[in-house]
Parts: structure tokens; C-alpha cells; sequence
């Protein structure tokens, strides 16, 4: 058994489902060597998954920017998936996608004629509670000082590890982080800010990773007759914000009401984020 997983589920490695704890890869495979790779995380919702066709573009997108062939189809990367969560009694899962771009002999420069490692796998998803859907988290503030090609969702985390482990150090559930004076993201999510009923979010542009509930915020916005900014956002009207949010696969939309120390707005969730979280419950059920 693996420390911290319970039994020994079947996973999906180059072709095959085999159990986990005899999946391996070589050593020199490049995201061990490298971190050369990327990887996707789909939320499934009564084993029916959440906005798989924007998650299969943006696993597209990134494979692209790094150049690594993508090794399935639209509709091979669904089966797996589909196959992936029959795996599970679970009804609500999160899947797990990873590509790298193969073995080789280790060398920087990207070798040729080799075939990307795929990887798959799927966990019980624990969606937030609803003492932390109506009590909101902590977050701390701190410089944003990864690379900068933050769109591509790449297996090179160590950067967004250090940042969620910053978080954790002073008991908050997340950092706010800033490049320059402005808005970036979190160590694993997306941040909101609203002012005067105003929703306020980062650009999407290379320095942040667009989240699957990006977009999908910017629907419900439009839905729910949320005004909503797209522009640099600076550090002051994130500190003066009226609500903060953080938004992700697997914590969905959570309501920021500490920053270093300080109550956000009043200290509690507030009403943009009550038709925010209202939305996307909906989706849910409509699945």
C-alpha cells in the first residue's frame, strides 16, 4: 500500500491500467528528470465530468507551448477519463491527466523520436464544507517570484509548492500573490476581488494560469448581472477589496475573509460571492 492512499487503485500508464503501486517510469523520463511535462486535474460531479472540453483545449494549449505531441484525440482523452472514473465507487472524483515528453538519454535540449510518458489517475473528491463555504479562509500576501510562463499548466511546481507552503507556515489556506505592485494568483488558484459590487480579476496573459472556473466565473458574472473588470489589479485595491475569492478545480469558489490578519470587507462571506457560489451550485446540479 502507498503511505496516504487508500488500497491500491488502478491507474493508467502508456496504454494499460494497472495498479498504482506497480505503475513506473524509467528514471530518465524527462518530467522526473526535468519537470518536462504538464498535467490536467478534471473535477467529476456525479461521475459525470465538470467542463471536460475546456480542460481537454487548455491540456491542448500547454502540451503546444512546449512542444510536446499531443498523444490523444479529443475523444481518446474522454474515454480515458470516462474509463479512469469507473474505476472508483466515488461519485464525486477529481482525475488527474499528466504528459511528459518521454525517455531519453538526460540532456536539456528536447531529443527527438521519443513518445510522451502518459500517466492517469483518479481520487475521491472532498468538495469544500459548508463550514468553510459559509465561514471563509485565511490568506497571506506575498511577491510573486516564479517564472514566467505561468499560463502553461506545467509539472515544474516547486514554485507553487513554496507559495502553498508559505501559506500553510502561517495557518492560512492560501497566499495572494504579487508581481510588481499587481494581482497575480495564488499558489494553486485564482483570485477575485470585488469592490462596490464590482468583480475585479487579473488579465489572463502569461502570468497567471487561466483556471478552468475562469471562464467559467466570467459566465456566471454575465448571468447573475455581475459587473466584471479584467485589468491590472493593484496591491491597494486588493487590500481595500469589499470580498475576496479564490477559485479552483478542487476548491471551487471560496470566500477569502482574512489577509494578513486583517478582515476582508467585514470579516464574512459577502453577496457577490453568495451568487457566485449560487451559480455554480447550480451547474452542478445540472449536470
Amino acid at each position: 500500500m502507498i503511505p496516504g492512499i487508500e488500497g491500491d487503485p488502478l491507474v493508467y500508464l502508456n496504454g494499460e491500467f494497472t495498479p498504482l503501486s506497480q505503475a513506473k517510469i524509467s528514471v530518465l523520463d524527462r518530467g522526473f528528470i526535468f519537470g518536462d511535462g504538464i498535467y490536467e486535474v478534471v473535477p467529476v460531479y456525479g461521475r459525470k465530468p465538470f467542463r471536460m472540453a475546456q480542460h481537454l483545449a487548455r491540456l491542448a494549449r500547454s502540451l503546444d507551448a512546449i512542444r510536446i505531441p499531443n498523444p490523444h484525440t479529443a475523444e481518446q482523452w474522454q474515454a480515458l477519463v470516462a474509463r479512469l472514473v469507473e474505476t472508483l465507487d466515488a461519485q464525486d472524483q477529481f482525475v488527474y491527466l499528466q504528459v511528459t515528453r518521454g525517455v531519453a538519454k538526460r540532456d536539456h535540449a528536447f531529443p527527438r523520436n521519443i513518445s510522451p510518458t502518459v500517466f492517469g489517475m483518479t481520487s475521491p473528491f472532498a468538495r469544500p464544507s459548508a463550514e468553510l463555504r459559509e465561514s471563509g479562509v485565511k490568506a497571506v500576501t506575498m511577491p510573486d517570484e516564479r517564472w514566467l510562463h505561468c499560463h502553461i499548466k506545467s509539472t515544474s511546481l516547486l514554485g507553487n509548492v513554496l507559495a502553498r507552503q508559505y501559506a500553510v507556515d502561517r495557518d492560512a489556506t492560501e497566499v495572494v500573490m504579487f508581481r510588481d505592485g499587481f494581482l497575480s494568483e495564488g499558489s494553486s488558484s485564482n483570485i477575485w476581488v470585488v469592490k462596490d459590487g464590482r468583480l475585479l480579476a487579473p488579465q489572463k496573459n502569461h502570468l497567471i494560469l487561466e483556471g478552468i472556473r475562469y471562464g467559467f466565473i466570467e459566465e456566471m458574472a454575465s448571468a447573475k448581472g455581475i459587473p466584471l473588470e479584467m485589468r491590472p489589479v493593484s496591491k491597494a485595491e486588493v487590500q481595500a477589496a469589499d470580498e475576496l475569492m479564490l477559485s479552483s478545480a478542487t476548491k471551487e469558489i471560496l470566500p477569502i475573509v482574512s489577509l494578513d490578519g486583517q478582515p476582508v470587507g467585514a470579516g464574512r462571506p459577502g453577496p457577490v460571492y453568495a451568487r457566485l457560489r449560487q451559480g455554480y451550485d447550480e451547474a452542478i446540479a445540472a449536470l
